[in-house]
């Protein structure tokens, strides 16, 4: 049985199909790069047959990012598997990635197929794929669910067809660890060829019970785990893979398995996500939230303070926390600047830097010392992945328990200032219906999320927004400021660019 179990990263694809994300080409850039300098194995940049923006999206990932497997999802049909070798021709390692439903519920009820019918269209699309590429994976979508001896037989065929990797999805999460682990371990005793083959796991988190589940189907024999970063996807999302990589890591003793990842860049690689998807990450999330290494108990501090390992099994450092002696502030020059990111992991171009070194100062002004944590809230925030065609110029505020609130708002668009004041049910309210005239774009207010990226009374306030245009489409927006108001108004500003962006220049939005 092999050492080595092999990470597939699928947020770009069911990570993006959480409600409400939606992610345009350039985020999902930014992210697969990251994903890259995290060395997972396997990078699914998303679906090419459903959307053009999610073909260009694939296309994209497929030609830029070296180093790691792209693969591209098609159903088990030609026409998907051609759109997907075309999305992924020019990668440096690509996987056609086709699937096909095995349970009798799907056959059933969505498919409506028998399963002989199921198992020629498996087999010929694995086929039809292979004339592509040498790697090909086959999913059995609601294998957890599926007859157990006519799911070996579909593997065995798909296997001999020329499959490389096979896939077993608990769907819709219904699994239990203990069962689902014997399940890995009959399909390996009852498929021939199954050790020619990678072996891999694909759980969703509908019971909570995702990462046990990949975990048990490591100890019965897979080797490769497919999950996403902070676990997000559809419905309660898939796999967390930061939390299997770890417990692989941690309790090496049990599991016996090693990964290729890099585990210091964990951290970045969560907040990076949680910040383009505008999916906040919970304090008590396993690894990466907020109180995953913070310690209010006293006994637990005494602990800590003597010895660390009384109450960490893990190092923060060893996920990628970073723990700075270097202070920051108003005084601090480009140098000391520069060298603190690289110390984050962040490699800017030299106009990125310039842009994060005025936001930098811009917050120095107001704050006495800046923390990694605002460091990565401005990098993060103010590295714009759309050309802005409206910038924030000026907003002045009337607000007050007695008065109706209003805003007038200066936006910078082709050169000159234009200026719009409108009235609202509160101060954000106000500046945005003063946008929309300006802008002239008609949009609805999904969501809105205020949160403090850092402690004090001159803390940074992170606001995310997502806004749904006429035609249905949500784009997100985001902006960080000691001003939560400023702060409000520039992340709508960010939506909105984004809206202006895809209705006048190239299709850039992705829906996977």
């Amino acid at each position: 049985m092999s050492e080595r179990v092999y990470i597939f990263d699928t947020t770009l694809r069911d990570g993006e199909q959480s409600p409400g994300v939606s992610l345009n080409v350039n985020e999902k850039l930014q992210i697969a790069r990251q994903l890259a300098r995290l060395r997972v194995d396997v990078i699914e940049a998303g679906f090419p047959y459903t959307s053009p923006g999610d073909f260009k999206a694939v296309q994209a990932v497929a030609r830029e990012v070296r180093g790691v497997t792209v693969a591209g999802l098609a159903r088990s049909n030609f026409a998907d598997i051609d759109a997907a070798w075309n999305a992924l021709k020019e990668a440096e390692q690509p996987r056609i990635h086709v699937f096909i439903a095995t349970s009798d519920i799907h056959l059933k009820y969505k498919l409506r197929k028998d399963r002989e019918q199921v198992l020629e269209a498996a087999v010929a699309a694995v086929k039809h794929a292979k004339k592509y590429t040498s790697d090909v994976e086959f999913s059995a979508e609601d294998a957890s669910r599926s007859d157990l001896d006519y799911l070996c037989r579909v593997l065995a065929a798909v296997i001999a067809a020329g499959a490389t990797v096979v896939n077993i999805p608990d769907t819709v999460g219904y699994a239990t660890p203990a069962e689902f682990g014997n399940f890995i371990r009959a399909i390996r005793e009852k498929t021939p060829g199954i050790e020619k083959v990678v072996l891999s796991v694909h759980c969703h988190d509908d019971l909570g019970l995702a990462v046990a589940n990949s975990l048990s189907a490591v100890l019965n024999g897979a080797t490769q785990v497919e999950g996403t970063i902070n676990g997000i996807g559809e419905r309660a999302g898939n796999a967390a893979l930061e939390e299997v990589i770890m417990a692989l890591h941690t309790r090496r003793d049990i599991y016996g398995k090693t990964v290729g990842v890099v585990t210091e860049e964990i951290y970045r690689t969560s907040r990076l996500v949680s910040t383009l998807t505008g999916m906040p990450v919970q304090y008590n999330k396993a690894v990466v939230g907020k109180n995953a290494f913070a310690h209010e108990s006293g006994i637990h501090q005494d602990g800590v303070l003597k010895e660390r390992t009384t109450y960490e099994i893990m190092n923060p450092t060893m996920v990628g926390i970073p723990v700075s002696s270097l202070v920051l502030g108003k005084h601090s020059g480009r140098h000391a600047f520069r060298q603190r990111l690289i110390e984050l992991g962040y490699d800017l171009s030299e106009e990125e830097l310039n842009k994060a070194f005025i936001r930098f100062k811009e917050l120095a002004d107001r704050k006495k010392t800046i923390t990694d944590e605002d460091l990565q809230a401005i990098v993060e925030g103010e590295i714009r992945q759309t050309p802005p065609t409206f910038e924030l110029e000026y907003m002045h505020i009337l607000s007050g328990t007695t008065v109706v609130p209003s805003a007038t708002v200066g936006l910078v668009t082709g050169g000159e200032v234009i200026e719009e004041a409108a009235c609202g049910d509160g101060p954000v309210d106000a500046i945005y219906r003063a946008v929309d005239k300006i802008t002239g774009i008609r949009v609805t207010l999904v969501s809105y999320a205020l949160d403090a990226v850092t402690g004090g009374k001159d803390a940074l306030g992170s606001v995310t927004v997502k806004v749904q245009d006429e035609r249905g489409k949500i784009f997100t927006g985001r902006d960080i400021s000691t001003d939560v108001l400023e702060a409000s108004a520039r992340a709508y500003i960010d939506a909105i660019n984004k809206i202006f962006h895809e209705m006048n220049g190239p299709s850039m939005q992705n829906r996977g």
